[in-house]
């Protein structure tokens, strides 16, 4: 009966349409474009994207104790999910929606007009956007992705969309490189103002986390993800960069005091351990200072996951610091700290994550010396972006806390420094790395999961490996689909994801 409906109210409104064809001709207004322009619609599909990454890495934050809230037993920090709610959906909903059916757009009008830098950003971004969707969320709704007339769809395989990550991202490269565009991405482009060899280098920056993310999969080509890598970012420069104004809370920076969005967030005590010398030899980080404040004596302290913030009453010297620099219940800053500034860009992709995925690919390979060299250019480049003067960048280069011999190197100092330099801006990534790795505690020194009844009650003793699908398009219009993959099921979000398999 609902296809017959569809079916008779398309034809009720063709003939509609046919009837009025003059009237809607006499109200066309010449002087305003009827399709929007490229230019006019990369500004916001890039807002849209930092949108979905931020929203949904305030929970994955949380699965990997970057921070946590001021009251105990979070659903998230217990690895849960919250029932009925569209949190954590919303990279669903930017790749499907907010950017999704975008991209076509900026494809369909650049085409014929020879704008391929245009096309070729606009591939590179869905490759993106299915390279982080997947990433969280698992299997995805691929073939039939933003078909027409269809109100039911059906999920494909994660393997299936990470090669259609690697098929996008090379024809977006391809599309960047075409010796027959018309140059136009200029006006629109926020990030690169235009400039094409910097896309082409975000596009092996996507592929090479496509590539490496298949550590634990006998068809890891460490070569492969050392040559995307190679062919990527060549310094801080190159960062994936979106800007924010930060004049209002419409343009502001997600992490500033301007939009205080985190106002019962505080820093995990696993981070700032890495950072006050209880992990690395007692060497203090010149980070630290940096990126955290200071509880009223002085002293950093970090929340448990799971327990709150103990010390959270006004005038207790030592109270947690909430995570954009100051502390609960009084005035915000007018220009926060760091990333945490209004108008601070938000960083897609880094430098110095790169080098991090080149230094485990090179272990991976055997070849020690490599890594050592990439794992030490990580770290030089997050202390630059963090803004460490030099020389206090150097005496920690020369630390401890640094290993300076590749045959001392281990997988745990490259993740544990991976770890750090992704803070908040790559939360999604650092837990695609601690799913790889099984949350090991050898890998990521002294990390402990939750447990007992701390560990969320729907889990069976298991901790989370993906997010259930956005709950407004998926749990609401699409259930029977849902249940060929175990969707419905309470502990689906403990389903481990393809990537992580052997």
């Amino acid at each position: 009966m609902k296809k017959t409906y569809n079916f008779l109210l398309s034809l009720g409104l063709i003939a509609s349409l046919t009837s009025c064809e003059n009237y809607l001709d006499i109200n066309t207004d010449p002087s305003n474009p009827q399709v929007a322009e490229s230019s006019a619609i990369l500004p916001p599909v890039l807002s849209q994207m930092v949108r979905g990454h931020v929203f949904d890495s305030r929970f994955t934050g949380r699965y990997v104790q970057y921070w946590g809230l001021n009251s105990a037993l979070d659903s998230w920090e217990r690895h849960g999910y919250i029932s009925g709610s569209d949190n954590g959906g919303e990279m669903w909903r930017s790749h499907y929606w907010s950017v999704g059916k975008n991209i076509d757009l900026i494809i369909e009008d650049a085409t014929p007009k020879k704008q391929f830098d245009f096309v070729g950003a606009a591939k590179v971004i869905r490759a993106w956007g299915w390279q982080t969707t997947t990433d969280i969320h698992g299997e995805m709704i691929l073939k039939q992705a933003w078909e027409p007339n269809r109100y039911v769809f059906d999920y494909d395989s994660q393997e299936d969309v990470y090669k259609e990550v690697v098929r996008l991202a090379n024809d977006g490269i391809k599309d960047l490189s075409n010796p027959e565009t018309i140059p136009a991405l200029k006006r629109g482009d926020a990030v690169y103002n235009g400039d094409v060899t910097k896309w082409v280098k975000f596009a092996y920056a996507v592929l090479a986390r496509n590539a490496h993310n298949l550590t634990n999969k006998s068809s890891y080509d460490p070569n492969k993800v050392i040559e995307y890598v190679d062919k990527s970012f060549s310094s801080n420069a190159d960062n994936f960069s979106v800007p924010h104004a930060g004049t209002n809370t419409a343009d502001g920076n997600f992490y500033g005091p301007l939009r205080a969005n985190l106002t019962t967030t505080v820093p995990g005590a696993y981070i700032i351990g890495l950072l006050d010398g209880t992990t690395f030899s007692g060497v203090v980080d010149p980070r630290l200072p940096i990126m955290f404040a200071a509880c009223p004596d002085g002293v950093y302290r970090g929340v448990q996951s799971t327990f709150g913030d103990p010390n959270n009453v006004a005038g207790n010297t030592k109270r947690i610091p909430l995570l954009w620099g100051n502390l609960p219940g009084t005035t915000a800053p007018t220009a926060g700290r760091w990333i945490y500034r209004d108008n601070a860009p938000y960083q897609l992709a880094t430098y110095s994550e790169l080098q991090f995925i080149k230094a485990e690919a090179a272990l991976k390979k055997g070849d020690k010396a490599l890594a050592l060299t990439a794992y030490q250019k990580g770290i030089d480049a997050h202390l630059d972006f963090v803004g460490v003067a030099t020389a206090d960048k150097a005496k920690y280069l020369a630390s401890k806390a640094v290993k300076q011999v590749s045959a001392d190197l281990t997988l745990s100092d490259i993740m544990l420094q991976k770890y750090i330099a992704l803070y908040a801006i790559g939360a999604m990534e650092t837990w695609v790395d601690m799913r790889r790795h099984k949350y090991s505690g050898d890998v990521y020194t002294g990390f402990v999961l939750p447990t007992g009844t701390r560990l969320f009650p729907d889990n069976g003793g298991k901790p989370v490996y993906r997010i259930r699908p956005r709950y407004n398009s998926e749990y609401v219009w699409n259930r029977k689909s849902l249940d060929l993959i175990g969707g419905n099921n309470p502990d689906y979000h403990t389903y481990e994801v393809w990537f992580m398999k052997p």
